[in-house]
């Protein structure tokens, strides 16, 4: 009994902390402007399934798409055992659903201990390809210590959760042939069984190498549960309504500013009424409350692979631009911002923003808008709007363009075109021939 109500205890608590923490990021991720994603459900829905579900834009880079989906598949079928192990756990029973499974049971232990050392294995793969290897895309002005750090965390996490789990099984394997006490014959152990021979013949210390792992394995996933929402692997739960909530429009398409649009309209037709919408909005995103919730709910969904980074032009001709970097930025932006509200009140202003503070203005001028970021992305997240939005305050707040881009927006005014030329020049060229 004091066991069921510690294992009580320590289960409330992980889910009070874990459900405060997605509070205080979906608080965050609704400060941003409103947009709507709400249509065409049906082809949402097909996004979701083929992108999140399937993993089909991990195939690009085979190796670590076929190491991510045992580590994928392994997370999900696997973690159908916490169910078991959280009943036992609060209502003192072992192994609950073995006999309302039967046979059914033993191949199911048996198909999450193959599971169990494919995880291993992809996990060893991962943490030699980070630190070994040192595959280039893992690295970047961006990758301070802490972000490699946070991928090397969940790793051997999961090779610590995977080992208890298997010496569990060994030990419970051994506990069952002994005929003690309530370990009776339930489960198949192709691999745990291997591990026996190493683990003591005495039931007693059996019972100890069972329970410490036990508990080790279920702890370990409620700390993992809790440490989600302080690391890039949050993506294991925002990829879904990430990718629900994806761009269906085409990826060179950019939006209208309704500001704009309103103001253009009023101009070409003096009939025109526009509606009343209260304060003005700002042009672009100073700061990241002037973005959408979409981009700061792609910010913590970035997964920090670096996929974008790797095939962004600009960043492979040695220009400062990293796509990672901008999600980056904006995610530990938001949460800047959050935190202050949290200490001090929503009206609270910390005098900094995401342009000029975290993302300079040589990085949104670098971009060149090619989408090649979107496209490598596993998640469908798209850090060209947050260049573009940046790039709209820019001009159109502080009037504040390279040259070259004033140059052209000058002919565009005088000419009516980007070139120097005037509009009656402009077909010189065909007199000639």
């Amino acid at each position: 009994m004091i066991a069921q109500f510690i294992f009580i205890i320590v289960l409330a608590a992980a889910v009070y902390l874990f459900s405060k923490n997605v509070a205080k990021i979906r608080r965050n991720i609704l400060l941003g402007r409103d947009v709507n994603r709400s249509d065409q459900p049906a082809l949402r829905w097909k996004v979701m399934a083929k992108v999140a579900l399937g993993q089909t834009k991990m195939t690009k880079r085979p190796v670590a798409a076929v190491m991510h989906f045992f580590i994928y598949v392994g997370f999900i079928i696997i973690n159908l055992e916490v169910l078991e192990i959280m009943i036992d756990g609060i209502f003192g029973s072992h192994r609950i659903f073995s006999n309302p499974l039967g046979g059914l049971y033993g191949f199911l232990i048996g198909a999450f201990e193959v599971l169990a050392v494919l995880v291993l294995v992809a996990c060893v793969v991962f943490l030699c390809r980070r630190n070994l290897i040192r595959l280039k895309r893992f690295s970047g002005t961006e990758m301070t210590q802490w972000p490699k750090s946070d991928a090397n965390y969940i790793l051997i996490t999961e090779v610590l959760l995977m080992t208890a789990f298997l010496t569990m099984n060994a030990a419970d394997y051994k506990l069952q042939l002994l005929h003690f006490e309530h370990y009776v014959k339930a489960g198949s152990f192709p691999v745990s069984s291997l591990l026996a021979p190493v683990l003591p013949n005495n039931a007693s210390a059996l019972v100890i190498v069972e329970r410490v792992c036990w508990w080790f394995h279920i702890i370990g996933i409620l700390c993992f549960l809790n440490y989600l929402p302080y690391s890039k692997h949050f993506h294991i739960l925002l990829a879904f309504p990430n990718t629900y909530y994806s761009n269906l429009n085409p990826k060179g398409k950019l939006t209208n500013m309704a500001s704009v649009t309103t103001e253009v309209k009023a101009m070409l037709d003096p009939s025109f009424v526009p509606e009343t919408t209260g304060e003005p909005g700002r042009f672009g995103a100073k700061d990241v409350t002037d973005l959408t919730w979409k981009n700061l709910m792609e910010a913590y969904t970035c997964t920090e692979c670096g996929r974008c980074t790797s095939v962004c032009p600009a960043n492979i001709t040695g220009k400062l631009l990293s796509p990672r970097k901008i999600m980056m930025d904006t995610r530990d932006r938001i949460t800047e911002v959050g935190n202050n509200i949290d200490k001090h009140g929503k009206d609270y202003h910390d005098g900094k923003a995401l342009l000029g503070d975290y993302i300079s203005r040589e990085e949104i001028w670098a971009c060149t808008t090619c989408n090649a970021c979107t496209e490598a992305c596993p998640v469908n997240i798209n850090p060209l709007e947050i260049i573009t939005e940046l790039r709209r305050y820019a001009v159109m707040e502080e009037s504040q363009a390279p040259a070259s881009l004033n140059n052209m927006f000058g002919n565009i005014e005088n000419n009516g075109a980007p070139w120097k030329y005037s509009q009656a020049d402009r077909f010189n060229w065909a007199s000639e021939q």
